[in-house]
């Protein structure tokens, strides 16, 4: 048998070493995993059984959308157009808005506290629902005169019917309803910040193109109207 060289670990004393090291790594990836669960959350909009509730308010409120988007894609390709790029600004605004809400939903740092979840879960869903409900009222009161982009002719009435008796733009007052069920809903006060701003932000440039646009074509009948009714909330703004 051979002597052990002084100074040298023995066979025991490596292997011992070894598994050492293989715990401490273990360790490390368990700490790595736990830290990386821990930094992220998964928004009840992805968990059953609330994806299923989220997703089917989701696609019912915003399928008659698509109809009007494509009409107004169509409209602002007239040499006439007085659309003013607010089409674009809506979809395009929106379209990023929704895109990092989602994505940044998943961060815990910004959820909701867990108690708080559910329940604003549910008022979001419920925004969505009664923004779309509000939209709709909105396509059946203007009729041929609700489309995507903006149009005015000078033989247009100035509806003062349903909604618009006492807002001059309910259809936008229920888009922003339905963009903060949405942030509401992913459970992120990042994502609630951010769809919220973004909807006011590019409703407000339309409102800006399309009553300048109705004041030209329409004309006093328009401004008059404009006196005695708010943009969006009744009596306040």
């Amino acid at each position: 048998m051979a002597a052990r060289i002084p100074g040298r670990p023995s066979r025991l004393a490596r292997a011992q070493y070894w598994c050492y090291l293989q715990f401490r790594t273990n360790e490390g990836d368990s700490r790595t995993a736990v830290n990386r669960e821990e930094a992220f959350v998964k928004p009840l909009p992805f968990v059953w059984p609330y994806a299923l509730v989220f997703w089917a308010v989701y696609v019912w409120a915003f399928l008659p959308e698509w109809k009007v988007v494509r009409g107004g894609v169509e409209g602002v390709k007239s040499a006439d157009s007085k659309d003013g790029g607010s089409l674009r600004v809506i979809l395009g605004g929106m379209w990023i808005a929704l895109l990092i809400a989602f994505g940044l939903a998943f961060v815990r740092a910004w959820s909701f506290p867990p108690g708080a979840r559910l329940p604003l879960f549910a008022v979001g869903v419920v925004l969505i629902f009664l923004g779309s409900l509000l939209r709709r009222y909105c396509f059946r009161t203007l009729g041929q005169y609700f489309t995507g982009d903006v149009r005015a002719r000078a033989d247009q009435p100035v509806i003062r019917t349903g909604p618009y008796r006492l807002v001059r733009h309910p259809s936008y007052t229920a888009g922003t309803m339905m963009f903060m069920g949405i942030g509401l809903a992913l459970g992120s006060w990042f994502s609630f910040g951010l769809v919220t701003i973004a909807g006011i932000a590019t409703y407000l440039y339309r409102v800006m193109i399309e009553e300048r646009a109705l004041i030209q074509a329409i004309g006093e009948p328009y401004r008059s109207y404009m006196k005695d009714t708010k943009r969006f909330i009744p009596y306040i703004v």
